[in-house]
């Protein structure tokens, strides 16, 4: 009688298990690194009464953080291309880590926008790896990897008005320092997604030199690439709208308490973490050139609307455009890197940098707006940006082949 024969665990599985592992990882760092972002917009009110800020101020906050991360992470994503930094994920938690320190213990308008550059140094680091990682950990599946990714990064977005809600408001500006003990996890988590990278370079360098043989031509490139970059300002710069001076909205035209406009804000971030995440999988499934077209431009009637609406639907519209608006991210990114092989890191470094960019440019042109006119008159003007989204119909198709040979 012969016993019965063990069947091995499948090396495909054991990698497969590995890389998802990785890919949870990463989503959770990004989760705590965007919290460490939206403490920022979050604690304006605070800032704006402790330093005596003006609305021009708070935007010049957003602006240097921001323009800070939106011109490093081209720059970061096209050298590591070119020459791999293992070891970068961490080093860039550690300097928001100073930030928020100094961001605690401010003394003048001056520390807080060392603090918020310090912030958009770790991002301008973490972004554009970090989406390397996730498409490199992504199984085939790059829509679903970024979708999760971005989940990460818009449930921390979404997490931090409602943490600076109940534990700064209370506690004052120094506890912002509390949130280092979660970005020294994240640090030790990212010690170890950097170990896999550096296992994983040969095959990626060897998937790089395969994916060549697709690449674009420089004219159907560079027309798309375009469209993607107007795309992606309509979408951000609308969402700088929301994220930056959506509190003050409510609380100017409704005159509902701080703690009741961060929730308020606590719940669009919410909806457009839930949008984030369908996107992405919807691409794969369906074609990403549709999701782009229906998040951009699909969300036209209720911007136009939010303007004029009153409290309660302000609410519901607001979670409205969350879920849409915030679909296209992932699409486009990915779209993006089918479009460009063997340039995962400038092409995520490029859109998450146009991505900081048009926030913080936008956030400081609308704040220099509300100064001069009022905060309705800017949610009456910024309304008409999702019509930008007609410009998706010139996008090219990109044949399964060439989405094969990048995945």
């Amino acid at each position: 009688m012969t016993s019965p024969a063990i069947t091995p665990v499948p090396v495909e599985r054991q990698v497969r298990s590995a890389a998802a592992g990785i890919l949870l990882a990463v989503c959770l760092s990004h989760l705590v690194n965007d919290i460490l972002q939206s403490l920022i917009p979050a604690v304006y009110p605070i800032l704006k009464a402790t330093y005596g800020l003006d609305f021009g101020q708070i935007g010049l906050i957003t602006l240097v953080g921001q323009l800070v991360a939106s011109l490093l992470q081209p720059v970061v994503g096209l050298f590591t291309d070119r020459r791999p930094v293992y070891f970068a994920l961490p080093a860039g938690m550690a300097s928001s880590i100073a930030g928020l320190v100094v961001l605690s213990r401010a003394p003048g308008f001056g520390a807080i926008l060392l603090s918020v550059g310090l912030i958009g140094v770790g991002s301008a680091v973490f972004h554009p790896e970090a989406s390397r990682i996730a498409r490199m950990a992504s199984g085939g599946h790059p829509g679903l990897a970024q979708s999760l990714f971005a989940l990460g990064g818009t449930g921390g977005s979404s997490l931090g008005p409602l943490l600076a809600a109940f534990i700064v408001l209370p506690q004052g500006q120094r506890s912002i320092a509390w949130f280092s003990g979660g970005a020294l996890v994240a640090m030790l988590l990212l010690a170890r997604v950097s170990v896999w990278y550096k296992a994983q370079h040969a095959v990626r360098a060897a998937r790089h030199a395969s994916a060549k043989a697709f690449a674009a031509s420089p004219r159907r490139t560079g027309r798309a690439m375009a469209v993607l970059m107007a795309l992606t300002f309509s979408k951000f710069f609308y969402l700088a709208s929301l994220t930056n001076y959506y509190t003050f909205f409510l609380i100017g035209k409704f005159h509902v308490s701080v703690e009741s406009a961060q929730v308020h804000l606590f719940v669009f971030l919410a909806a457009a973490a839930t949008g984030g995440l369908a996107g992405g999988p919807l691409g794969d499934r369906i074609g990403r050139k549709y999701i782009i077209w229906g998040s951009i431009l699909g969300v036209l009637p209720f911007t136009l609307v939010l303007p004029y609406a009153n409290l309660f639907w302000t609410g519901v519209l607001s979670v409205i455009i969350g879920l849409v608006l915030a679909s296209a991210f992932a699409a486009i990114l990915v779209y993006a890197q089918d479009l460009v092989p063997g340039k995962v890191g400038t092409i995520s470094g490029l859109f998450y940098g146009l991505a900081f960019g048009m926030g913080g440019i936008g956030a400081a042109v609308l704040g220099q707006l509300a100064d001069r006119t009022s905060i309705d008159f800017v949610y009456r003007v910024c309304a008409f940006l999702p019509a930008i989204g007609l410009l998706a119909v010139f996008l090219p198709e990109i044949s399964p082949a060439e989405v094969r040979a990048r995945g």
